[in-house]
């Protein structure tokens, strides 16, 4: 890339554009104030090289236009002399030093025209650095803001999508659902707790029965009455 291209590329940079596009605006940041310095530099080598050659153009110009009006001054004095062959030859010299001098008058202003440029360039260039240089810090933390701005603005917004009324009626169902569950838990609890004195209590009836069977046996006891229909009297007992 040509310098004027470096430069033109450089002046058309946006740095607060860059950092929006940039994964580590600060690295972004100084790498544009290096190519910016790096443009500069060349520019100025480039600026003063164009300088030198426009300052040579303008001497070959400046020579052939002497040049020109020396010979037409010898075709004069020719003339003044009779010597006519003598001025045409100088004004054949003239004509061939003021073919030389038009063009390196164009060739001239053409040079001028691209250190004129070069130079405007250059001085928009050097005015961005330094722009650049002292709001360095001030453009870091101004793009920091503005991405925790926008941070904070999504972060709304995808509040603002949700339904806050939903979102509490579900959280109400789910500890609904986990204080059935617990009472459940409990109820279940409860239940074999029962069922394990219920079964103590039918052992203990059981051992009862079996010790009652026992004693009768060894005559301890006397056989148990037959059942008796409801309302029926009791046998007398038999006193002989």
């Amino acid at each position: 890339m040509g310098v004027l291209d470096r430069i033109s590329t450089a002046l058309r940079s946006n740095v607060n554009a860059l950092l929006d596009a940039a994964e580590d605006p600060e690295k972004t940041l100084e790498q544009a104030i290096r190519d910016m310095a790096e443009a500069i530099g060349q520019a100025r080598g480039q600026a003063a090289e164009m300088i030198a050659q426009e300052k040579m153009v303008e001497a070959d110009y400046l020579k052939n236009y002497r040049l020109a009006q020396e010979w037409e001054r010898k075709a004069e004095l020719a003339v003044t002399r009779g010597a006519d062959d003598l001025a045409r030859e100088a004004l054949r010299r003239k004509i061939d030093f003021d073919r030389n001098a038009e063009m390196l008058s164009r060739q001239l202003a053409a040079q001028q025209e691209i250190v004129t440029k070069l130079k405007r360039d250059l001085t928009q260039l050097e005015v961005k650095y330094d722009e650049a240089i002292r709001n360095r810090d001030g453009l870091i933390a101004r793009h920091r803001t503005a991405m925790a701005q926008q941070q904070v603005a999504k972060s709304v917004a995808r509040l603002d999508m949700m339904d806050p009324g939903s979102e509490l009626a579900r959280m109400e169902d789910r500890i609904r659902g986990e204080e059935a569950r617990t009472a459940a838990y409990a109820e279940v609890s409860e239940t074999t707790l029962e069922k394990q004195f219920d079964a103590l209590e039918a052992d203990d009836d059981l051992n009862q029965q079996l010790a009652d069977i026992k004693a009768r046996v060894r005559g301890e006891l006397p056989a148990p009455d037959p059942p008796r229909a409801e309302g029926q009297p009791k046998p007398a007992s038999d006193s002989s």
